[in-house]
């Protein structure tokens, strides 16, 4: 579970780090990064949508992106604002294939928001 102050709560925040932030894309998911000055914790926000299964599949790739990202939040910088938005193939992807498709995405990403 991530802590109150890591998560990404406004709509505004996720409206804003889709659409000025850096894109990574794989297999199961799309993170989009944005890097600010600001002196805050990073955030992250989720988005999974009802293409990827029922609520039973939903919740159970919600908790494991969530548990893959606060596995990696201290290498995120601080001002950092992160979206992990899951594909439909996540509801079919293995465990570990969701994991490594959130690691590369998410370093993917980060780059390059930083490089911007």
């Amino acid at each position: 579970m991530l802590k109150a102050e890591h998560r990404l709560r406004r709509s505004q925040d996720f409206t804003s780090t889709v659409r000025r932030g850096a894109a990574a894309r794989r297999a199961s998911v799309v993170v989009h990064a944005r890097v600010t000055d600001e002196p805050i914790p990073a955030k992250v926000g989720f988005v999974v949508g009802r293409a990827i299964g029922g609520a039973v599949v939903r919740n159970t790739v919600r908790r494991r992106l969530r548990h893959t990202v606060a596995c990696h939040l201290a290498e995120l910088p601080d001002g950092s604002k992160v979206v992990v938005r899951a594909l439909p193939e996540a509801g079919r992807a293995s465990r570990e294939a969701m994991v490594a498709d959130v690691r590369r995405a998410l370093g993917s990403a980060i780059r390059r928001a930083r490089s911007r």
